[in-house]
């Protein structure tokens, strides 16, 4: 799943702006880990969270796109740097799903779903989302969902 969708907006988000009613943190827990990110696009570094710099086989927090685009199955990483170019560019908001290819052969699923408002002369350029990483892992060799 790769997916963005550009929005007519002139402010950047609103710290919380992911927020909705019938939140239910716990069971969110109970099935995943989440952990918020930030991107600074003037500078190009993404902050991580503890867990998803972990989760992504990173030893820093802090990290430029193409280090965490490594971090991604082969396959997804071309979309998903388009993606993120994308959102760059223009005020969007955008979702993605892959693996980390982990020890053993196993596989991390992670979702991310993001908002970016892109540089003008006011804003210099930002991004933010979450990450979720579901609380199992793919066996090697298995399929969790076809790809289209």
């Amino acid at each position: 799943m790769f997916k963005i969708a550009k929005a007519n907006i002139s402010a950047p988000f609103a710290p919380g702006s992911l927020e909705f009613d019938g939140h239910d943190p716990d069971l969110l827990a109970q099935l995943c880990v989440s952990e918020r990110w930030t991107g600074d696009l003037s500078s190009g570094i993404i902050k991580l969270g503890q867990w998803s710099a972990m989760l992504h086989g990173l030893s820093s927090s802090e990290c430029g796109l193409l280090s965490l685009m490594h971090c991604y199955d082969a396959k997804d990483r071309v979309r998903v740097l388009d993606l993120f170019e994308q959102a760059a560019t223009t005020n969007s908001s955008f979702c993605y799903s892959t693996t980390i290819p982990g020890a053993g052969g196993h596989r991390q699923p992670i979702v991310c779903v993001g908002e970016s408002v892109a540089a003008d002369r006011q804003y210099t350029g930002s991004m933010m989302g979450v990450f979720l990483f579901p609380r199992f892992k793919l066996e090697p060799g298995s399929q969790f969902a076809a790809r289209q």
